[in-house]
């Protein structure tokens, strides 16, 4: 039901990137769809949200999750909230036990992190425009708000496209080499195509290290290409389906 990551199997702190098994829904969204905004039974993506909570160890109103749009903005979580009043945002950070920060994904970057020492979490979004943008940075500047230090935090990348099957087109890169021709070592051509491949991951990484994460640990595992574990929104596009499955990625103070 969820991958671990052997940087974040730590004393007091749970966490968990999803996979798509272990919940009720059917059909393309079989079956553990969490997605709020995705075209499923409500009351199966409430229950796959439920089952979460369960396996994070937390009372079920207590698995909270942002209204995801893109963006470099982290919120510090007091309290939960209900998913209709969900706020806008593409991180999560606490310091509050029995909380459950929840990240949705399908094929765009899931971090999590931790400062064991200061008993702060967090768990970021970061697509493209997210990670382009600074939702990176926002996490770890809004940890250390709470009491951590970056250079004891903990930053695992999830299950996210790679760039094997992350075919963009040439503006999409000459706007990240326009930002810093160094970026050009996260494109490459592979033989027999005429467009570009982004390392996502790659490029998620390298802005941990610089911004000064003390540990960064990629878990190297694709949402395209492990259909048997992950949605993927870009699969989906290519087989023109209807909708697509949102996967969570998950971390708690006990």
């Amino acid at each position: 039901m969820k991958i671990e990551a052997e940087a974040l199997s730590l004393p007091g702190i749970r966490h968990g990137f999803f996979t798509r098994h272990g919940g009720v829904s059917d059909g393309i969204y079989g079956s553990l769809n969490i997605g709020l905004g995705s075209k499923d039974a409500p009351e199966r993506v409430a229950e796959n949200r439920g089952r979460v909570a369960d396996a994070m160890g937390v009372a079920r109103d207590r698995l909270v999750t942002p209204w995801q749009y893109h963006s470099d903005v982290a919120l510090t979580v007091e309290r939960p909230w209900a998913d209709e009043d969900r706020p806008e945002a593409d991180a999560v950070v606490s310091a509050v036990p029995g909380l459950a920060l929840g990240i949705s994904t399908a094929d765009c970057t899931p971090v999590l992190f931790a400062d064991p020492e200061a008993k702060v979490v967090g768990g970021a979004h970061a697509g493209w425009r997210g990670a382009f943008s600074g939702v990176l940075e926002s996490t770890v500047t809004a940890m250390e708000r709470l009491g951590a230090d970056r250079t004891r935090i903990i930053a695992v990348i999830g299950p996210t496209i790679s760039q094997a099957n992350y075919e963009v087109g040439q503006d999409f890169r000459d706007n990240f080499l326009a930002a810093d021709p160094a970026n050009d070592r996260y494109f490459a051509t592979p033989p027999g195509k005429e467009k570009p491949h982004f390392n996502l991951p790659g490029y998620a990484g390298d802005r941990l290290k610089r911004d000064g994460v003390g540990t960064v640990v990629d878990l190297a595992r694709c949402t395209y290409a492990e259909e048997d574990l992950f949605f993927s929104f870009r699969r989906t596009t290519h087989r023109q389906e209807p909708d697509y499955g949102r996967l969570i990625a998950a971390i708690a103070l006990e």
